[in-house]
């Protein structure tokens, strides 16, 4: 079992920058990915980003050059998790969500809310 907190959601101007955090707690050592999703009102839930635990990454195109998915190497796994999100777009605003898999089982956060003004 794992449980996911996400953090540092917020109101911004475009054009600024907000860092999220996605804190696991559970069975963390057996972490292999975890990732930043996001769902806009009336959207399908969509990935942002993804982090592996060899430390390879993926990104939307939408987001790519913008953010950037990051894990707490200190802790040596994926128990920490962070989306350092610069540029931010009022098209980024949207409810995102940390998600993990363990042994094939997905594990959900509740979701920070993102809203970008323009």
């Amino acid at each position: 079992q794992v449980q996911l907190v996400e953090s540092g959601g917020g109101l911004v101007q475009a054009g600024g920058s907000l860092r999220l955090s996605c804190a696991a707690s559970g069975s963390i050592f057996n972490i292999n990915t975890m990732g930043w999703y996001r769902q806009a009102p009336g959207k399908q839930r969509e990935l942002v980003a993804i982090i592996r635990s060899g430390g390879s990454t993926n990104y939307a195109d939408s987001v790519k050059e913008r953010f950037t998915i990051s894990r707490d190497n200190a802790k040596n796994s994926l128990s920490t998790v962070y989306l350092q999100m610069n540029s931010l777009k009022p098209e980024d605003t949207a409810l995102y969500y940390c998600r993990s898999i363990v042994a094939g089982t997905i594990y959900w956060g509740q979701g920070t809310q993102v809203t970008v003004s323009s």
